[in-house]
């Protein structure tokens, strides 16, 4: 990938999360059977996702599987509903053409049923040199699906088999498994389902086997709950998802409360004081598992000003697929596919739901590719209400501020300089604010965002 391997470039990157399973309109149920080659509809995406400004793609889950894609049955092979390992290291290729990064998810913490492993124990019982593979195995219980013996499930949901990660001989399967992956398709990191379920000294194990295969290897880990800084640490893993900023981005508007999203960035990332100060934690309005942003916001036109935050505040921000356009959706009771539906790239990009979205979109993600201080700048809180909330991001002698309102009427803004200068200019129009006694004096339209650069 060219000028791709110098520095980290997991830092200053956009990702774009792929679901290919429901993106495709792949079957929900693996049959078996002949395979399908969905990657050729996965390719159609890429030159939107770059023009987008996104520089890495999450897609997953890959591993053939029986349902949703976590299920899986055989971690050396791409599910036949998507095609084959051609297929896959065709897309790879094609995307780092593109100078797009490309991250998998590495479902290590659980496996389906239809795995070897676990159908060994159920064909050999006790004589299985898989036993000590799983967590509970127990021949004086009984499954739900009556196997004749008990194990421990991920969330009692019995179709996923919690793997015994203090067993050696599954961690070195696993180890060989990333190893294959990375030599085969030459991924450039994983993101690990349920990181908050794994043992601490598999994802320690993990960091030492990938940094031998590739010094920039990215590992992020799906945690929800918690201290994120007992993950991310050099000897572990690069990035964790933020869950907490999630919840604050879109409730911070529902309640007119940006206090909210301010308390979590200055809990997290103040410059004094900031408990995961010089992290990059991975930052999202939406994802496969919970309901869309344009589904949650009370609204709509609140959409404009989430994503603002999303590209600005500290940070590795990412876009699910087509929630850059409005996509709805939300969870119906258990079932997830309202969250995962399938999308024909050229008809939607034609006909967006909400192309006004698209274009801001866009718009933030050449910001963000531009101006490091987005990337890497010190995060500086200037002024705080319910409803306008204004930062600074300053990064030596640049300084970025951004201003936003969640009001149903415009708001004359009195925003202290950061940074003393000539002047400053909007990136979105190029409006200059007024300047007097050290303020920027702006007034911003209802749901308006400014993002203004020192000049």
């Amino acid at each position: 990938m060219e000028g791709s391997l110098v520095g980290k470039w997991y830092e200053n990157a956009v990702f774009y999360h792929m679901y290919p399973i429901g993106m495709t309109g792949a079957p929900r149920r693996n049959e078996g059977g002949e395979t399908v080659h969905r990657f050729q509809d996965l390719m159609k995406w890429l030159p939107h996702i770059k023009e987008l400004g996104c520089t890495a793609i999450y897609i997953g889950p890959l591993f053939e599987s029986t349902s949703h894609g976590y299920d899986t049955k055989d971690y050396r092979m791409v599910d036949r509903r998507l095609g084959d390992n051609r297929d896959f290291k065709g897309f790879v290729e094609k995307a780092h053409e593109m100078n797009i990064r490309i991250v998998v998810d590495g479902v290590f913490n659980h496996t389906g049923r239809e795995f070897f492993a676990f159908q060994d124990i159920q064909k050999n019982r006790e004589q299985s040199q898989y036993c000590g593979w799983y967590k509970g195995i127990n021949f004086g219980w009984n499954s739900p699906y009556n196997d004749g013996f008990g194990y421990e499930a991920w969330r009692n949901c019995f179709e996923l088999v919690n793997l015994n990660l203090r067993e050696p001989k599954v961690r070195e399967y696993l180890l060989d498994v990333i190893g294959f992956w990375i030599h085969e398709f030459d991924i450039d990191g994983i993101r690990l389902d349920c990181a908050d379920c794994l043992e601490f000294s598999f994802m320690e194990e993990m960091r030492r086997f990938t940094n031998e295969k590739k010094a920039d290897f990215w590992l992020m880990g799906e945690v929800i709950h918690g201290d994120y800084s007992r993950y991310v640490k050099p000897e572990m893993l690069n990035s964790v998802t933020n869950y907490e900023l999630h919840k604050g981005l879109y409730s911070g508007h529902n309640d007119h409360n940006y206090f909210e999203i301010a308390h979590t960035i200055r809990r997290e990332f103040d410059e004094n004081g900031g408990i995961y100060k010089g992290l990059r934690l991975y930052s999202f309005v939406d994802n496969h598992d919970v309901d869309r942003i344009a589904s949650k916001l009370n609204v709509p036109e609140h959409i404009f000003t989430v994503y603002t935050l999303l590209f600005t505040l500290p940070g590795i921000p990412s876009i699910y697929y087509g929630s850059e356009w409005g996509i709805q959706g939300r969870k119906e009771g258990g079932n997830d596919d309202p969250l995962r539906p399938a999308v024909d790239i050229e008809e939607a990009l034609l006909h967006p739901d909400n192309p006004q979205l698209l274009k801001w979109v866009t718009l933030l993600g050449r910001i963000h590719s531009q101006e490091p201080a987005l990337a890497d700048g010190r995060y500086q809180e200037l002024l705080l209400t319910n409803r306008q909330y204004a930062f600074a991001r300053i990064l030596g002698e640049e300084g970025i501020v951004v201003a936003v309102n969640n009001d149903d009427r415009p708001a004359e803004l009195c925003i202290r300089e950061p940074l003393s200068g000539k002047s400053w200019a909007s990136l979105i129009d190029g409006r200059e604010p007024e300047l007097q006694d050290g303020s920027l004096r702006v007034t911003l339209a209802p749901g308006e965002s400014q993002i203004y650069k020192l000049k």
